[in-house]
């Protein structure tokens, strides 16, 4: 009888191990599924970082495309909503280019942030990436205006480190510029982004004037920021114009980046509606093409 005992408790633990070890190999399994989902989810084509977040703590992306040394940087949306078809325009590259990966040269590198200025698009159009139309744009232009700043209000495009002053000119108004260079993070994300990449040459949308403009600070106009700007306004069909002199601007980010030698221009878009993209397109391919080996 002892011994029946014995057997009926060892078959028992010897069970219940058993059932525990198979427990424990079915998560294991579960999880690795889990995994090698979300890895399966990610567009291999279309590699995407975060460089940064905004005063109010959302992401701003950055898409990647190509493996070349020599790296092209687009961007949109540093007015916000204000200028929300800038962030569309470089929603739009990110569509061409996940589709069209052919266009870009063995020795290039693309990358687009569509939107520098996540808290004032999200002001105006509700969202604080591409999930929008012109539909879903605020018609109060008091909060169209509100949409260029950031959440500190602070107009991030006189926040950049050339002829800096802690109030700018915007038009007729004058815009507070932030406390000091690059004190806002969205700026900052930014330039850290360029300081530790072979960045080659940036091409920033704006809106609105129609035309394409030259970078400076204290150094004038680099040769190369001459040449693109006229290769992306014969292609495009918009002007070029090798000065802006509309009004005085400080801090700008473009000028900056002429500070930092890095050859940049400027695009502003005719309107704050449309994309213009066959003219963006053309430009696009034609500074691929240029840079290319």
């Amino acid at each position: 009888m002892v011994f029946l005992i014995i057997l009926v408790l060892g078959l028992g633990v010897f069970f219940f191990f058993t059932r525990e070890v198979n427990d424990v190999d079915t998560d294991e399994d579960a999880n690795v599924d889990v995994a090698t989902t979300t890895v399966e989810v990610v567009d291999e084509n279309e590699p995407e970082t975060v460089i940064g977040s905004s005063v109010e703590g959302s992401d701003i992306m950055a898409y990647h495309f190509g493996e070349g040394e020599e790296e092209i940087l687009f961007v949109g949306g540093i007015h916000g909503g204000y200028s929300w078809n800038t962030a569309l325009v470089a929603y739009e590259v990110v569509d061409y280019l996940n589709s069209n990966s052919n266009l870009i040269p063995d020795n290039v590198k693309v990358t687009v942030i569509p939107v520098l200025n996540p808290d004032g698009l999200e002001k105006v159009t509700g969202t604080t990436g591409s999930d929008f139309t012109g539909a879903d744009v605020s018609t109060s232009e008091a909060v169209k205006l509100a949409g260029r700043f950031n959440a500190d209000g602070v107009d991030l495009n006189r926040n950049f480190d050339c002829k800096w002053q802690p109030e700018s000119t915007w038009q007729s108004r004058t815009v507070d510029a932030g406390t000091a260079p690059f004190s806002e993070p969205e700026t900052r994300a930014i330039r850290d982004y360029i300081n530790n990449n072979n960045i080659k040459a940036v091409v920033a949308w704006y809106s609105a004037a129609g035309g394409v403009y030259a970078s400076s600070c204290e150094d004038g106009v680099l040769a190369e920021t001459t040449e693109i700007m006229d290769i992306y306004a014969e292609a495009s069909g918009y002007p070029a114009y090798r000065d802006f002199d509309y009004y005085e601007i400080t801090g700008d980010m473009m000028n900056w980046l002429a500070k930092e030698n890095i050859p940049a221009i400027s695009v502003l878009l005719t309107n704050h509606s449309d994309i213009e993209w066959s003219k963006n397109r053309s430009g696009i391919e034609a500074i691929l093409e240029f840079y290319a080996e």
